[in-house]
């Protein structure tokens, strides 16, 4: 592949809600530009973008995948992203380092959640964006349809700049309005044909359309306009392609990648109206904290951002990355910014698919790979020593899921936690953590997709299986009672007994702190040198729980009396006998669990606040406030954590995949008598069974 200038680079990114076609239409853009000779299919798993055994497997796109098209002097690297939810990572590590979007919708299926979802995550990165009206050889394609419904969203800016000839099975070809021209579909390729007569009316209705909207985009254009001359059609392309890299137009474009259609005329417009990414401005921190604008100049210091980073246990890492200024040399050494470290670089490659190309160097404004870099993790910034140049990182979403991951094999927890480690660093929306009061692995992704798939790799990766399962409540336990009790423990079997007695008062403690003891023995009742093993055996005993296995909180312990042998006391014997004590009155202090609650905070669309209101009053949760945000209602609330496990699941479908949500520990709180008696119950059983 040759070398390009950066004004011939274009990085577009193509988004949208799953099984649209995107991974088709990339892989059709790369087949039609001659990068490819033979044209894969994701339905028979010889996608060269859905390489990834588990993409194959489901049929689905798990990764981003990059590929450069060439096209009229002009490299394009298509990033292929997936489609569903649960992958929403990978989306916005793509639009980080892409300059512009292709969104891609189905001309049956119309504007879905993933369409809004794509445009929302293109207008916070303040990306350029155009549609592709996809699969108009459906069975029910409907582009007019389609249209209207994308500019009752997102306005009057969205504008087509082709209308179809025939649609589903009759769809043959279509008017570019642009050009006022029209084409043919022969063999996928277009050829100039006639603009049928039946379509003159809405061909210049639509045209004026975008004469309007191309006006806008200069003040010298919109005063020829107004003044009744006509644009001639040099100033209309040129005005399309400032208007879609500022936002004031949204094209609309169409045709069918599977039949490849429409492909070639949408190549054209992605090389004249994306932006390269000498456009667009872009700014880092230097080493004194200011921002500073980072030109996209070889003659520049070296700044690099990785994006993504692939594990793999026997190639190893591979570190992903977009080059902003300068050069990314072969077998040299860079700057990782971000950690202070330096990194010894091997050959660097252009990505095409699975397949590795060898390149001397990588110049501004270009993606590229490379293999085996010891500390670099996604998110880093890559640079020189002499200009250190950090650059944003990625806002990746929070996780939504969490499920306990208990190994099938005993031993295996080795290998599964260096494969969990590894997977992470593959994909940051995942989070691992030991829970150090229950004991579990706890695995935390957005989806139940994503957590299935996490297991797979696991497995196939890294031989290490595990079964997933709902995760343990931490609950405490503690009284609401003040109770005086004795313990008294009494050995003798032959040689030196044990003896050791206490008199111990149990009470709520309202301090704040969880254990306060206290010492009232007077006239040596109980030895000093026994008064330790006391605590101890209380703290002991307060670790393992009482009515339910768990710890015991907010008590306070006074040790007022006993009495022991001068022979057969140790310090083991008045440990038993505070144990026993401390289980006896706890007991009889009208004990209680209690639970931790969780602040939680949900992003929803104002339609379905209701619905999402009356399910968290289901999960016992209370809404302590709502405000609007950015088009969005977010809804504050407290809830038990043992409702929310599968919440992320829940409030997805309640919302058709709108929603969003976050929690973080607050306070615990007492749970309701009777699922008081059913964790109880739940906790006797399993111990009996254990």
């Amino acid at each position: 592949m040759k070398k390009y200038a950066v004004s011939q680079l274009r990085n577009v990114a193509l988004v949208s809600h799953g099984g649209t076609g995107k991974t088709t239409l990339a892989e059709a853009l790369l087949f039609r530009s001659g990068v490819i000779k033979r044209l894969g299919s994701v339905d028979n798993g010889t996608s060269i973008l859905d390489y990834d055994p588990e993409e194959v497997k489901r049929q689905v796109s798990i990764n981003t995948t990059v590929a450069p098209a060439e096209w009229e002097g002009h490299k394009i690297n298509l990033l292929d992203t997936p489609g569903y939810f649960d992958f929403v990572g990978e989306v916005k590590a793509t639009l980080r380092v892409a300059d512009g979007a292709i969104i891609t919708v189905c001309a049956a299926s119309g504007v879905e959640v993933g369409t809004e979802k794509a445009w929302g995550y293109c207008e916070e990165m303040e990306i350029p964006r155009m549609f592709f009206v996809n699969k108009m050889d459906r069975e029910n394609a409907n582009f007019q349809k389609v249209l209207d419904a994308l500019q009752e969203m997102y306005g009057a800016n969205v504008v087509p700049l082709h209308l179809p000839i025939g649609e589903a099975e009759n769809f043959t070809g279509l008017v570019d309005l642009v050009r006022m021209k029209g084409y043919k579909f022969v063999d996928g390729k277009a050829q100039e044909c006639e603009i049928p007569a039946e379509m003159s009316e809405a061909v210049e209705n639509y045209r004026e359309m975008l004469m309007d909207a191309a006006a806008v985009t200069d003040d010298e254009l919109a005063m020829k306009y107004l003044e009744g001359e006509e644009l001639t059609q040099a100033e209309i392309e040129a005005a399309i392609g400032v208007g879609t890299q500022s936002g004031t137009i949204v094209p609309v474009l169409l045709g069918s990648a599977k039949e490849q259609m429409g492909l070639d005329i949408l190549l054209d417009y992605i090389v004249a109206c994306m932006p390269s990414p000498d456009m667009a401005t872009v700014s880092g921190k230097d080493a004194k904290g200011e921002t500073v604008e980072i030109t996209p100049s070889k003659d520049e210091p070296l700044c690099a951002f990785v994006y993504k980073t692939i594990s793999d246990p026997y190639v190893g890492k591979l570190t992903m990355f977009r080059v902003y200024s300068g050069v990314f040399k072969s077998d040299s050494h860079i700057y990782n910014v971000t950690q202070g470290l330096d990194e010894r670089v091997g050959q660097v490659f252009i990505l095409q698919g699975k397949e590795q190309i060898p390149v001397d160097e990588v110049g501004p404004g270009d993606l590229a790979a490379v293999a085996k870099l010891q500390a670099t993790v996604t998110g880093d910034t890559l640079g020189t020593k002499s200009k250190a140049i950090t650059l944003d990182p990625i806002d990746f979403p929070m996780p939504q899921v969490s499920m306990a991951a208990v190994p099938k094999a005993k031993g295996d927890e080795d290998k599964i936690s260096s494969g969990l480690s590894r997977l992470i660093e593959e994909d940051p929306t995942l989070r691992v953590e030991k829970n150090a009061e229950t004991g579990e692995t706890i695995i935390s992704g957005m989806g139940e997709l994503h957590l299935d798939i996490l297991t797979s790799r696991l497995k196939s990766k890294f031989g290490a299986e595990v079964e997933l399962s709902t995760p343990k409540v931490p609950y405490r336990e503690t009284i609401r009672g003040k109770v005086q009790v004795e313990g008294r423990h009494k050995k003798q079997s032959g040689g030196r007994g044990q003896f050791g007695h206490v008199w111990l008062e149990i009470e709520p403690l309202t301090t704040g702190e969880n254990f306060e003891f206290v010492d009232k023995i007077f006239g040596g009742a109980v030895p000093r040198q026994y008064i330790p093993a006391v605590e101890k055996g209380v703290l002991e005993t307060m670790e393992e729980g009482v009515i339910a296995g768990y710890p015991v909180v907010n008590v306070r312990v006074t040790l007022y009396d006993g009495s022991y042998h001068s022979v057969d006391s140790s310090e083991m014997a008045f440990k038993i006998a505070a144990s026993m004590a401390f289980k006896k009155g706890f007991v009889d202090a009208n004990p209680i669990l209690l639970e931790p609650i969780m602040n939680v905070e949900i992003t929803v669309p104002e339609a379905y606040m209701g619905d999402v209101i009356g399910d968290m009053n289901k999960r016992r949760g209370r809404i302590l406030g709502m405000e609007p945000q950015g088009g969005q209602e977010i809804i504050r609330a407290q809830a038990p954590l043992a409702e929310m496990f599968s919440y992320g699941i829940d409030l997805r479908s309640m919302t058709q995949g709108r929603g969003s949500f976050s929690m973080e520990f607050d306070h615990y709180e007492e749970v309701p008598a009777q699922i008081a008696e059913q964790v109880i119950a739940e906790s006797k059983k399993s111990e009996e069974t254990a």
